[in-house]
């Protein structure tokens, strides 16, 4: 049987939507997939054309029948689209996916889903209302990997689980100044630039509540998950920006707790990016033993399980490499060919082709209350965005659509 074959348009061409139409490029048979393939037949920038086409130039893109547009109001009226891959800044999201499901579009976007929850909420009232397909692109939540650790809990290798602590944070510091190293540009980084909803809670601690989430919530059977109690504290930069941001939930019920860290002035391994020297980014930690997790959390290949009080041995370490599509030329790492996005791709096809409009691993429900946990930590530490992107009134004129 042939592969049911996905149509994507890209909205954005920055580095998040270089990596992830890279990896829906690459052969599906090198993840050993055979039932999806993806194709991509068009492309967006809010600034020009021309930024559009060189954005399909540069991923020597197979499909020369492929658009480039200069607009998000052309790009969603194209009719040969089965989904757009929303990839702007998470400020932009709710009013760039609302105008993809106004014109009939289904929606991956990327996390943070939104800005706050009430926004996710009215972008899941209208994917109800048109009959869409909606899903946040945490693509962290498909990796064999994660799966693998969720199947481990479920089937109680570990015991009962009763905390989960996670860290995802980046030194960006610089050396004898208050301020934080975002090279030439400064505060206007999207990393603390207000107007863009900066910050590490949206950007990297989204992830550290990925991890408490999936193990805490997701694991849990449907009548027993539950909203957590959150505790937070919050140091701010001279943006208003939060610089570090350390969050408790409590699920009472439960009576477990997930610690989520986050912050831009030290890095979770000080070492590099996937050394387990400096210890886990995250460690699930259950009656039996504990499973620990190798950073980094949004893109992690080991993990290692230690039981307790076993005999000699009883520590494993498991690796788990994200395939490469060695026909494809360029490097590896952000924007090489292979980062490991192309799973929740595959997830979303498998969704459109069986008529689902929500992904099980990632719901709606559960997106939502993960905003509302983070809407929770932003009033305890007192982050507040512009009105602008903060707004839950939808405007398809309004200028984070860019030009129509």
């Amino acid at each position: 049987m042939a592969p049911h074959n996905v149509r994507w348009g890209i909205m954005a061409t920055g580095g998040i939507a270089t990596t992830f139409a890279k990896d829906i490029l690459c052969d599906p048979s090198t993840r050993d997939v055979s039932d999806i393939a993806h194709t991509i037949v068009a492309a967006a920038s809010s600034s020009s054309q021309s930024r559009a086409q060189e954005f399909l130039d540069a991923i020597k893109i197979p499909n020369k029948d492929a658009k480039a547009y200069g607009s998000y109001h052309e790009l969603v009226k194209d009719q040969n689209i089965d989904i757009v891959y929303v990839a702007t800044p998470h400020s932009h999201h709710f009013q760039n996916a609302m105008l993809c499901l106004e014109a009939g579009k289904n929606v991956l976007c990327e996390k943070a889903f939104t800005v706050n929850a009430e926004q996710t909420r009215r972008l899941v009232k209208k994917a109800k209302e048109k009959n869409l397909f909606l899903m946040e692109a945490v693509w962290t939540r498909y990796f064999p990997l994660s799966i693998k650790i969720r199947e481990m809990i479920t089937d109680g290798k570990i015991g009962e689980v009763l905390r989960v602590s996670a860290d995802l944070s980046c030194n960006c510091n610089k050396p004898d100044s208050d301020s934080l190293n975002f090279g030439s540009d400064g505060d206007k980084s999207r990393m603390v630039n207000m107007d863009l909803a900066g910050g590490a809670l949206l950007d990297l601690g989204i992830y550290s509540l990925t991890w408490v989430f999936q193990i805490l919530y997701l694991t849990q059977k449907l009548e027993k998950r539950e909203k957590p109690k959150v505790l937070a504290a919050v140091d701010k930069y001279h943006t208003g920006a939060d610089e570090m941001t350390s969050i408790i939930c409590h699920f009472e019920k439960n009576r477990t707790m997930g610690v989520a860290t986050t912050g831009l002035r030290l890095a979770t391994q000080p070492d590099g990016e996937g050394s387990a020297a400096t210890g886990p980014a995250c460690r699930i930690q259950g009656t039996k033993g504990e499973i620990q997790v190798i950073g980094p959390l949004y893109r992690p290949t080991e993990y290692r399980v230690i039981m307790n009080r076993g005999p000699k041995g009883q520590v494993e370490d498991v690796i788990c490499p994200i395939p490469k599509d060695t026909n494809r030329e360029g490097k590896e790492g952000e924007n090489g060919w292979g980062h490991g996005m192309f799973w929740e791709a595959d997830e979303a096809g498998r969704c459109l082709r069986d008529g689902k409009k929500q992904s099980d691993t990632i719901s709606w429900e559960e997106s939502i209350t993960i905003m509302e946990v983070m809407d929770e930590v932003r009033k305890q530490g007192g982050v507040v965005y512009p009105e602008l992107i903060d707004s839950t009134t939808y405007d398809e004129k309004s200028p984070l659509n860019g030009k129509a």
